[in-house]
């Protein structure tokens, strides 16, 4: 019996694998052939938000001086006025960005920063290899929490104008996948096995000061998904036939199918 081929390795970012399943055309413009757009002012607000929430959490872990709400907001600021890549500031000027990312970081720290205990803050993961699969997973999980029962569990802040819908409710749809990644990438860093359930923090960028929520939600059971059972292959099975057989099929009904949003619209063949 001939051995089975051995897979080339090809790493899969965490926050990649819903877009993978998503388009896989898009996916491989971007994460095969390193095609690139400007940053959206949408994903640059996430980004400050990102880094000025950082910046408050982690002086809670050194056992030094905390720094304040409003010292850690420079970190936004920063990234608002000195981002590090192009921006398209088409649909929300800088200023806007600034003042919502600021709206926003304040309640993160005055309403969710006080309820959690954060174990660690962007938490940069080793790659786990799958061999067998010919694939690689890398992340950043942006924190690992402990819940008042002593277990442990991953957070993962998101952004955006759906995150919290008027009620309160937090948007964990669609998430799952990403976090069952993180899940098993921080379980090899803490050296703890993960068994909270995954936790989203949801910061909604609404234009108004009302619109400007924040909460979190939570999914269980995150991995399950992922490495599926005896009877059914999981998605990263599934990730990994579509990436090895180059079979990256196009979605025309994708949200995301848009010269906006995807670096292969122009000449993709795929697009209705």
């Amino acid at each position: 019996m001939n051995a089975p081929e051995k897979l080339d390795l090809v790493s899969i970012r965490a926050s990649s694998l819903a877009e993978l399943f998503d388009c896989p055309a898009r996916w491989a413009a971007k994460h095969i052939d390193g095609k690139r757009l400007p940053r959206s002012a949408a994903a640059q607000l996430g980004t400050a938000v990102h880094a000025s929430t950082a910046v408050y959490d982690a002086s809670r872990l050194t056992g030094g001086r905390p720094v304040t709400a409003d010292d850690a907001a420079g970190a936004l600021v920063d990234a608002i006025r000195h981002p590090e890549e192009d921006v398209e500031w088409e649909d929300t000027k800088p200023q806007e960005a600034e003042r919502i990312g600021l709206s926003l970081h304040a309640r993160y720290c005055a309403e969710i920063a006080p309820q959690q205990k954060y174990l660690g803050v962007e938490v940069a993961c080793e790659r786990l290899e799958i061999p067998d699969l010919g694939i690689a997973l890398t992340g950043t999980t942006d924190r690992v929490r402990e819940t008042a029962d002593g277990q442990i569990g991953i957070a993962d802040l998101k952004t955006g104008g759906r995150a919290v819908g008027a009620d309160g409710t937090v948007t964990t749809a669609g998430h799952g996948p990403q976090m069952g990644v993180y899940e098993l990438l921080a379980e090899q860093v803490i050296g703890r096995a993960i068994t909270a359930p995954a936790q989203i923090v949801g910061l909604n960028t609404g234009k108004t000061a009302a619109a400007q929520r924040v909460g979190t939600g939570e999914i269980e059971g995150a991995r399950a998904a992922l490495v599926g059972t005896a009877e059914q292959p999981g998605m990263l099975e599934h990730a990994s036939r579509i990436i090895h057989s180059g079979l990256f099929f196009g979605n025309s009904k994708s949200v995301l199918c848009s010269p906006k949003f995807c670096p292969a619209h122009p000449t993709c063949r795929f697009k209705g």
